[in-house]
């Protein structure tokens, strides 16, 4: 399959809200434990400047079936050059290369937004998504254990991270 992607644009939030609550029934990818309205993301989508924090989108057949935003990490001028990213794909784009596109592609493009390195924050039962960042040479920084409940079961927090630049 041949990846591309995109700046998001406006008119792509349904289709980027539709993707994340793909995934909050899972309990496996955000801590979100019930659907995100399309309003409730609009701030978000806003705080995803091209030139800073950009939000890209992948496309089939004028489809997006994927997304990966920087985003800020801690949100003090101090940690400007440190990006969080996330990576949600749809359901049928999962385990056909996207997610490594994106990761790619994120990482190639950092130092262009003098960002000098990256994070992921991925449960610690998220076995994909931990093999996906650690193939690309990102190391377990962090964990922290029991952070999050889910449906009553405690699950850890993993942080890893790459200096990117």
């Amino acid at each position: 399959m041949i990846h591309t992607h995109r700046l998001a644009r406006f008119d792509d939030l349904p289709a980027i809200v539709a993707i994340y609550n793909s995934t909050v029934a899972s309990r496996q990818v955000t801590a979100d434990t019930e659907p995100v309205s399309v309003a409730s993301r609009h701030s978000w989508f806003l705080e995803h400047t091209p030139d800073k924090r950009p939000l890209w989108v992948a496309e089939q057949a004028g489809q997006v079936i994927g997304w990966l935003s920087y985003s800020n990490f801690y949100g003090r001028p101090a940690y400007s050059g440190t990006a969080e990213l996330s990576i949600y794909l749809h359901e049928e784009a999962r385990g056909k290369g996207l997610g490594r596109y994106f990761l790619k592609q994120a990482m190639d493009y950092a130092p262009q937004l003098a960002i000098h390195t990256l994070l992921g924050f991925i449960f610690g039962h998220n076995v994909p998504s931990l093999a996906l960042f650690e193939s690309f040479d990102f190391a377990r920084w962090a964990t922290m254990p029991r952070v999050a409940t889910l449906d009553g079961v405690e699950r850890d927090l993993i942080i890893l991270g790459k200096r990117v630049a």
